[in-house]
């Protein structure tokens, strides 16, 4: 259908009109990320760097839709808010770590890794939390660092720290659980039940796994809090204990890749499977 020429006039005054709009907010865009890498330190800056080139592409894809919605009557002040809240959250409190924890540039187990956080920092949180991530701010040398961290290793309260607790190889009450393991495994579980009193159920060798070895221990708790704690203490003391991995919640730490923290482990298909009911352990 052809159009008149009156139609075709506005049309080209609203592409000019949306030009205009997008100028600032990329402008708004380029600028606080340009901030945010002013910082000194190279391994903070680096990260800044990292996050900033993906806030920048969602401050660009606000900027693109603009225009957009602009016909739909949200103003500009709106749509540089929402660039803003991108690029600069709003801080809403401080948690502690209770696990060294994988620093991601978006809310998923594959995303860009920035860095590490260590255990028992206090960190400054968002509030928003997505698939089982919290949205933190890292400061560091003047850097600003927007990032994601897996939120069930987050707590108000300062936890103990697992270095302190005593690292003991006397004998536990239960004897029969050190059956087929290894001395490394005993003295494992021997370093386990003395620190944490409070687990009173363990399971030793078995014809499966790693336990067919007798290097494995699982350690049986379904308290996220208390086996958060107990798998900060072993990556205490995993030089000490010569450890192999840890696997707790569908996550795995080893001190081979400890510079990678926690990494995410597949659906086994069951809670006990997935580790959710125990802290998984095993020696070399």
């Amino acid at each position: 259908m052809t159009r008149g020429r009156h139609s075709l006039a506005p049309q080209k005054s609203a592409k000019r009109r949306a030009a205009y709009l997008a100028a600032p907010l990329v402008t708004c865009a380029v600028v606080g990320i340009g901030v945010a890498a002013s910082g000194s330190g190279s391994t903070s800056v680096e990260l800044t760097r990292y996050a900033g080139s993906d806030l920048a592409g969602a401050g660009r894809e606000v900027s693109a839709a603009a225009p957009l919605e602009r016909t739909s009557g949200i103003s500009r002040a709106a749509e540089r808010t929402a660039v803003s809240h991108l690029l600069n959250p709003e801080v809403t409190g401080r948690l502690w770590t209770t696990a060294p924890l994988d620093l991601r540039a978006t809310p998923t187990p594959d995303a860009r890794r920035l860095g590490e956080v260590k255990s028992l920092t206090r960190v400054q949180v968002t509030g928003e939390q997505t698939n089982g991530y919290a949205q933190v701010v890292i400061r560091d040398g003047g850097v600003r660092t927007i990032a994601w961290v897996t939120a069930q290793y987050l707590v108000a309260k300062k936890p103990s720290d697992p270095a302190s607790l005593p690292l003991s190889n006397a004998p536990c009450p239960d004897m029969s659980v050190e059956h087929g393991l290894t001395s490394g495994a005993v003295r494992l579980y021997r370093a386990v039940c003395h620190a944490f009193p409070q687990v009173t159920q363990y399971g030793g060798w078995d014809a499966h796994g790693e336990h067919s070895s007798g290097k494995a221990l699982d350690i049986m708790t379904s308290d996220v809090a208390r086996g958060n704690a107990i798998a900060a203490f072993l990556q205490a003391h995993a030089s000490e204990l010569d450890l192999y991995d840890i696997i707790w919640r569908q996550h795995i730490w080893t001190p081979e890749r400890a510079g990678e923290g926690w990494r995410s482990m597949p659906d086994r298909g069951s809670e006990t499977a997935n580790h959710y009911d125990h802290v998984h352990a095993s020696v070399n």
